[in-house]
């Protein structure tokens, strides 16, 4: 049966910790409050194996569906703290239970919903605690936790996308290097015995192959550790900022994937400084975290003297075309949100704007990176093929003569 750690106020106004069990959290309660006490506080224990297992495991999926959770509830009229107990009591993954119990167990000491989740930056990020405690401000907490949803399914289908691109080419790519492998590993090295056994002399792409086997067969512990110290350089670059900005830069001057790459941070960064701006963010602290949420040192860098700008008087658009990693399409529709005051809703028109041309420019990429891939693989196993096709010609002059 469950274990729960709880405090409370005894009867007489002292107060009283210890561990009650209960088949929930409710019957935990309920029978704490028939034992005359108040003011109480319910956390289940967790074993150190349980712990070990169940950390906070939260996916985007989860975060998607709690958002829109809370804003159903709320715009039915449902308390918060209602609605908080009901997502933690309702939900099957272990993580989230305990987060909406220690927000529920925050709300109950008084504390705001946005306060509660700072607590858990990992699981919700800056833009969204930003926007919720906005949000709380204005009285438009169930309008902003559907918008925040609606923004994290977009990204999620975004991403889908990325992945279901590359599946064709990488399924290729695995069941070509098989196929080499097997020929080169066991079906090659039988005809060099049989040739050695007839004193034949092996064909010119049979022998080729065939040292290339030879070689990585004796070194291919050399290659290993080669590899190793290469992907531990590369890993050690990649921890410093010099280096995590030498990548970011070198991706985006990558033709037709950098492209891909900055359309695909100008549909993030205008999706998110929407969802902010809308919320009544102010737009200095919405600047300053749509450029954190891209994770991508040359823009975050090169926004960074926007806001400066910005607070100088020059506005938003001119800045940010100054910068070059916006394209002229993007800075001109938000100069003209900006000089009519709808900014707000012509970030939002950005973003969906920009949201199609990044699903054709992942349709274009794909269209160039599958074929690259086959015609690459295909060279490689026709010169296989090409080897065995030699060998056994030769064989067969070999039994001919």
């Amino acid at each position: 049966m469950p274990r729960f750690a709880y405090a409370a106020t005894t009867r007489d106004g002292g107060r009283s910790s210890g561990v009650q069990k209960a088949d929930s959290r409710a019957a935990a309660e309920l029978a704490l409050y028939d034992r005359e006490l108040r003011d109480i506080q319910v956390t289940e224990k967790k074993s150190l194996l349980q712990l070990e297992i169940s950390g906070p495991r939260v996916k985007r999926d989860d975060l998607m569906h709690l958002s829109r959770q809370m804003a159903a509830f709320i715009r039915a009229g449902l308390p918060i703290l209602d609605a908080v107990h009901t997502i933690g009591e309702e939900s099957e993954n272990s993580s989230i239970r305990r987060i909406m119990t220690d927000i529920e167990d925050g709300l109950r000491s008084g504390e705001r919903f946005s306060d509660c989740l700072d607590r858990h930056a990992k699981i919700f990020p800056d833009f969204y605690r930003g926007i919720v405690r906005s949000a709380e401000l204005t009285g438009e907490l169930d309008t902003v936790l559907a918008r925040l949803a609606l923004y994290i399914e977009r990204d999620l289908e975004a991403r889908r996308k990325i992945k279901s691109a590359t599946i064709y080419p990488t399924a290729v790519a695995l069941m070509s290097i098989v196929t080499i492998v097997v020929l080169a590993a066991y079906v090659l090295p039988k005809f060099k015995v049989f040739f050695e056994s007839l004193n034949a002399k092996l064909p010119l792409p049979t022998r080729m192959l065939l040292a290339v086997t030879d070689f990585l067969s004796q070194w291919w512990w050399a290659l290993l550790v080669g590899l190793g110290v290469v992907i531990l350089a590369i890993v050690a670059a990649l921890q410093s900022e010099g280096g995590r900005f030498a990548k970011d830069r070198f991706l985006l001057a990558v033709p037709v994937l950098g492209q891909t790459i900055q359309y695909a941070l100008v549909e993030r960064f205008c999706r998110v400084l929407a969802s902010m701006v809308s919320a009544g963010v102010a737009l200095p602290e919405a600047l300053r975290v749509a450029s954190d949420s891209l994770r991508n040192r040359v823009y975050t860098r090169g926004l960074a003297g926007v806001n400066e700008a910005m607070l100088e008087g020059e506005g938003i658009a001119a800045p940010l075309a100054k910068t070059g990693l916006f394209p002229p399409t993007a800075s001109q529709m938000l100069r003209v949100g900006e000089e009519t005051g709808t900014l707000d809703g012509q970030l939002e028109v950005t973003a969906q704007y920009y949201e199609t041309e990044l699903d054709y420019k992942l349709k274009k990429l794909t269209a160039l990176f599958e074929p690259a891939i086959i015609v690459v693989m295909g060279l490689l196993v026709g010169f296989v093929a090409v080897a065995l096709v030699s060998a056994m010609y030769g064989i067969f002059n070999q039994v001919k003569v």
